[in-house]
C-alpha cells in the first residue's frame, strides 16, 4: 500500500519534487508580469524591457551546453545547487533594479542559472531513480511544475495588484523559493555525483546518431506543441476569432490543469510499451490540435469549445512525449556524459521554442490557417521520423520499463 502511494519513489525524490514545486511556485508568480514590472513598475520602455527579460532566455541558450561538463565533473546536486543560487541572485536583483543596466546585469544572473538548472535538474532525477521508475519521475516532476506555475500565476496576479511594491514582494518570493529548493538538495541529497570521466565529451555526443535523430526530432516536436501553442495560439484566438484574454487565459489554465490531472495516468499507461509509440502518439495529438484550431477559425459558435479541446489535446499531447523523452535520453547516454547529453537536448528544446515565434509570427498575419496547417504538416512529419528512430535504438531502451519489484536509489551515486 504504502509503495502504492509512494508511486515507487524514494523520500528522497519525493522531497526534490517538492523542491520543484515550491521553485515553479514562484517563478510562475513572476512569469506573467516580468515586463509588466519593468515597464509600468520601474519606467522602462517596452523595447528595454522586452530586451532585459529576452536576456533571460538568451544567456540560458548560451549557459545550457555549457552547463554539461560542469555536471558531468562536479556533479549535478553541485551544478544545480549553483543554478539556483544564480538565479535567486538574479531575480532578487531584479527586485531592485533601478536601472536597466542593474536589471542587465541580474538578468543576466537569472539566464545563467536558467541555462544551468534545467539539465542539472534533469541529470539529478535520473540518478537519484533507477531507470525502472525515471517515467514515473518525470511524470511527478512535470506535475509539480505545472500545478507550481498554475497556482503560482494566480497568487501573482492578486499580490501584484498592489503595484510596485507587490511586485517587488513576487521577485523576492521567487528568489526565496530558488533558496528553499537549494537547501532541499543540499538537506536531502547528500551524495554528491562524480562520475569517472571518459574521453571525447560532446564528440561522443555527436556521433551518437540515435542521440542526433532524437534532438532533430525534439526541435521540431517542442517548435510545435511548446512553441507554437504557447505564443502564435493566443494572438490567434485573439485577432481571428475575437476572444478576450480572460478566455484566451483560460484556454491556458486547462492546458495546466490537464496535465496535473493526465500526467501520471500517461506515465502507468506507457509502462511496457514502446516509447517511439509513445513519442508518436504524443506528436499526432499536437497534429489533432492544429486542426482544430483551423476548424475553429471557419465556426464563431464552436469556436471556443474546438480551441479548448485543442489545449486539452495539447496537454495529453505532452504528456506522452515527455513521459518517454527525459527517461530514453537518459538511457542513451554514458553515465559519465550524462549531464552533456541532458545538456544537449535541453538546447535541441531551447532551438524549438526560439523558432516557433520567430518564423510562426511572420506567418500568422498573412495566413493564419496556413500557419497551424504547417505546425501540424511538421508535427505528422515528426511522428514519421521518430517511429523510424527506433531501429536505432538499443534493444533495453526501446520500451518504458513495467515495475516488477520497485527498487529505487537513496542516494546519487
Amino acid at each position: 500500500m504504502l509503495k502504492r502511494i509512494s508511486f515507487g519513489l524514494s523520500r528522497e525524490l519525493w522531497l526534490v519534487v517538492l523542491g520543484i514545486f515550491l521553485n515553479y511556485l514562484g517563478y510562475g508568480a513572476v512569469l506573467p508580469f516580468e515586463i509588466i514590472y519593468l515597464h509600468d513598475g520601474r519606467g522602462f520602455s517596452l523595447g528595454v524591457a522586452g530586451l532585459v527579460v529576452g536576456l533571460i532566455t538568451g544567456a540560458a541558450v548560451v549557459v545550457s551546453p555549457l552547463a554539461g561538463p560542469l555536471i558531468d565533473r562536479f556533479g549535478a546536486r553541485f551544478t544545480t545547487t549553483g543554478a539556483g543560487v544564480a538565479l535567486a541572485a538574479g531575480y532578487a536583483g531584479l527586485a531592485f533594479a533601478h536601472s536597466p543596466l542593474q536589471a542587465f546585469v541580474a538578468a543576466a544572473l537569472a539566464g545563467i542559472g536558467n541555462g544551468a538548472l534545467n539539465p542539472s535538474q534533469s541529470t539529478l532525477l535520473a540518478a537519484l531513480a533507477s531507470p525502472e521508475v525515471r517515467h514515473r519521475v518525470t511524470a511527478v516532476s512535470r506535475v509539480a511544475s505545472n500545478a507550481g506555475i498554475g497556482l503560482g500565476s494566480a497568487l501573482g496576479g492578486l499580490v501584484a495588484g498592489f503595484g510596485l511594491n507587490g511586485f517587488i514582494l513576487l521577485f523576492l518570493a521567487n528568489a526565496i523559493t530558488y533558496l528553499i529548493y537549494v537547501f532541499v538538495l543540499v538537506a536531502v541529497v547528500r551524495k554528491e555525483i562524480r562520475p569517472e570521466p571518459i574521453a571525447g565529451g560532446y564528440a561522443v555526443v555527436l556521433r551518437d546518431r540515435a542521440f542526433m535523430h532524437l534532438a532533430l526530432v525534439n526541435i521540431a516536436i517542442i517548435g510545435v506543441g511548446w512553441g507554437v501553442f504557447t505564443w502564435l495560439l493566443p494572438p490567434y484566438a485573439e485577432t481571428q476569432i475575437g476572444l478576450s484574454t480572460q478566455l484566451i487565459g483560460l484556454l491556458l489554465l486547462a492546458n495546466a490543469v490537464t496535465v496535473v490531472v493526465a500526467q501520471v495516468p500517461v506515465a502507468r499507461f506507457a509502462e511496457g510499451r514502446r516509447r517511439v509509440l509513445m513519442m508518436a502518439l504524443g506528436a499526432s495529438l499536437f497534429v489533432l490540435a492544429c486542426l482544430l484550431v483551423v476548424a475553429a477559425g471557419g465556426s464563431a459558435r464552436l469556436a471556443y469549445p474546438l480551441l479548448t479541446a485543442a489545449s486539452v489535446l495539447v496537454a495529453i499531447g505532452e504528456c506522452f512525449y515527455t513521459t518517454a523523452l527525459m527517461p530514453l535520453v537518459a538511457d542513451l547516454a554514458p553515465v559519465s556524459l550524462r549531464g552533456r547529453y541532458m545538456a544537449a537536448i535541453g538546447l535541441s528544446w531551447w532551438v524549438g521554442l526560439a523558432l516557433a515565434p520567430t518564423f510562426g509570427t511572420q506567418t500568422l498575419s498573412h495566413a493564419p490557417a496556413g500557419t497551424f496547417l504547417g505546425a501540424g504538416m511538421i508535427a505528422a512529419i515528426a511522428a514519421i521520423s521518430v517511429l523510424a528512430l527506433e531501429r536505432r535504438l538499443p534493444d533495453d531502451a526501446r520500451l518504458t520499463p513495467r515495475p516488477q519489484g520497485i527498487a529505487v536509489t537513496d542516494s546519487a551515486d
